[in-house]
């Protein structure tokens, strides 16, 4: 999962570089296609990092994949539309991903402790 979620955002990425670069700038939205894509490929590593555990976590991986949707997804459909109101959707992709870094903490915590 965190292979494709890498390659999407390199596509993504490229895209808003070289296909998109008149939309954005019509938009004045280049800076948030980059934070999106920013977002995605950081939490497409820690998805692949995940892969590499004898158990991945599961609800870690489900909130990096649902922030990536909620939050990276929003900013890439605002950017595109530029419809501000689907600014509403994107903190909930942050709590998504603060939720999964904040289990990361809870598990890290309770390794040590063994």
């Amino acid at each position: 999962m965190g292979s494709g979620l890498l390659f999407l955002g390199v596509v993504l990425g490229a895209f808003g570089a070289h296909g998109l670069e008149q939309v954005l700038e019509d938009n004045k939205r280049a800076e948030t296609w980059e934070t999106a894509v920013l977002y995605h490929l950081v939490h497409g590593l820690a998805l692949l990092v995940m892969g590499l555990f004898p158990t991945p976590p599961r609800g870690v991986c489900i909130s990096f994949i649902a922030g990536t949707l909620l939050f990276s997804g929003s900013l890439y459909v605002l950017s595109l539309t530029n419809i501000t109101k689907l600014g509403i959707v994107t903190p909930f992709g942050g709590m998504a991903f603060l939720a999964g870094w904040g289990i990361l903490v809870f598990r890290a915590g309770a390794l040590v402790k063994r």
